[in-house]
């Protein structure tokens, strides 16, 4: 399983610097969504990193789907959305790693 990134350039450039292959750079709200329906069907994907402001641009069909996939994962980071991140892992892997 790999893991994708999707985000504005430096959002994704860290994680092109840590060795994330499928790191993708996204212009508009328009190129986002087609990028995480691509991830969505690309079985070799098992992780997808968004930024959190760019989960709230998604149509709410597809936030739903991003929420509610289990697999791939979708982590998003930044700002508040970091809390939800015990609760996708534990949903993901069915333990929770902060106990």
């Amino acid at each position: 399983m790999e893991i994708a990134v999707i985000g504005k350039s430096d959002f994704t450039m860290g994680f092109r610097l840590a060795g994330v292959r499928k790191a993708y750079d996204v212009a508009d709200a328009k190129e986002l969504e087609a990028r995480v329906r691509e991830c969505l069907n690309d079985e070799e994907v098992g992780i997808v990193v968004l930024h959190a402001d760019d989960v709230k641009k998604l149509p709410a069909a597809l936030q739903k789907t991003v929420d509610e996939s289990v697999e791939p994962t979708f982590i998003a980071i930044g700002g508040r959305e970091e809390v939800g991140l015990r609760d996708k892992i534990k949903r993901a892997i069915g333990v929770d790693l902060w106990k």
